[in-house]
């Protein structure tokens, strides 16, 4: 028995009855022999881990446009904590970590240079529409690896796809991925990103803590940290509850989350300074992407084979980070000072 055999024997007597085996997995696009030291979610994760695509996150925003200060969220730290609530949550449950983490690293390798302004850019232009959660998809299975893809497992790619909620339904049986693993990520992003997302308004001046409707902290806690752990702690035991039918918040929590929600769509996602950057970064994209249509064979990749140039051209931009955009559009389209020596 090799070490990939120990570790899913392991798993097969500990995990929960309703947790995803490595050994049950439904496998890959392109078949692979398996490894005789890594489990197939473990592989997974550590493939996401070394892709281009996953450091570019460091650079690209989550709220606040290429933030100054050192201590605001990226998208890569906002992934980061994403997984570090999934794992929490999955272990306390008996359910597959390494699926979970997997999912988590790779959710957001999709999203465009600027937040979700970049992604209402890209929807405009594309004639298939722009949705960052099928980006993702589309990274992982087309981009990355020279075009040839990480060839993930189909709980990964199915848990990255399904993750997102925009502003709808964070518990929707129809839309939810089919591991508890990928459903515990669906939840674990919107506990991540409204309590780090609040942390930095608070940071940024747009609110003060004062300002949290006294109802909500009654119900989730008064500190970030009060919140996530109320949070986490109501998933486990709900789900815990209902007997893992589906990943669950019990109705309060779950009422107070959105709450929380629509508070920071209201008062920061669409708060005036903020918004007034979305034509700038409309006016940067666009110029690009109609820039680099003229002559794309000087910047876009070859593959994937058999998409159309414009395709490929919105793939170009949606892997920009935000510097590289601004970067990039400063030197196609301002003027360098110039004199004589």
């Amino acid at each position: 028995m090799n070490i990939r055999e120990e570790i899913e024997e392991i798993e097969n007597s500990y995990l929960h009855r309703r947790a995803t085996k490595n050994s049950e997995s439904k496998g890959r696009p392109v078949f692979e022999e398996k490894e005789d030291i890594r489990p197939p979610f473990q592989r997974d994760r550590d493939r996401i881990i070394h892709s281009k695509s996953f450091r570019r996150l460091k650079h690209k925003t989550q709220v606040f446009i290429s933030p100054t200060g050192d201590h605001y969220r990226t998208r890569l730290t906002h992934t980061l904590e994403v997984s570090q609530i999934g794992r929490t949550i999955a272990m306390a449950l008996h359910l597959n970590e390494s699926l979970t983490e997997a999912i988590a690293l790779g959710h957001d390798l999709g999203h465009t240079p600027f937040g979700h302004f970049g992604e209402e850019v890209l929807n405009e232009l594309s004639d298939e529409g722009f949705r960052h959660y099928e980006h993702s998809l589309r990274v992982v299975d087309k981009l990355e690896n020279e075009g040839k893809g990480l060839n993930l497992t189909f709980e990964v790619r199915d848990g990255i796809l399904k993750h997102s909620k925009g502003f709808g339904d964070i518990f929707a049986p129809e839309k939810m991925p089919e591991t508890l693993e990928g459903q515990i990520i669906r939840f674990s992003d919107i506990v991540a990103y409204v309590n780090h997302d609040l942390d930095d308004a608070i940071r940024a001046g747009l609110i003060k803590p004062d300002d949290i409707p006294k109802r909500l902290n009654k119900i989730l806690g008064e500190t970030r940290r009060e919140r996530i752990n109320t949070m986490v702690r109501d998933i486990i035991f709900t789900t815990k509850k209902y007997d893992y039918d589906y990943i669950r918040m019990s109705e309060p929590i779950y009422e107070a989350t959105v709450e929380l929600r629509e508070f920071l769509k209201k008062y920061v996602y669409k708060e005036e300074e903020h918004e007034a950057e979305k034509n700038k970064i409309m006016k940067i994209l666009k110029d690009l992407f109609y820039y680099i249509m003229e002559s794309p064979d000087e910047y876009i990749e070859k593959f994937p084979e058999g998409d159309s140039v414009k395709r490929r051209v919105i793939d170009f931009i949606a892997g920009m980070t935000d510097r590289f955009a601004i970067n990039l559009y400063e030197k196609l389209f301002v003027p360098k000072p110039w004199s004589k020596l």
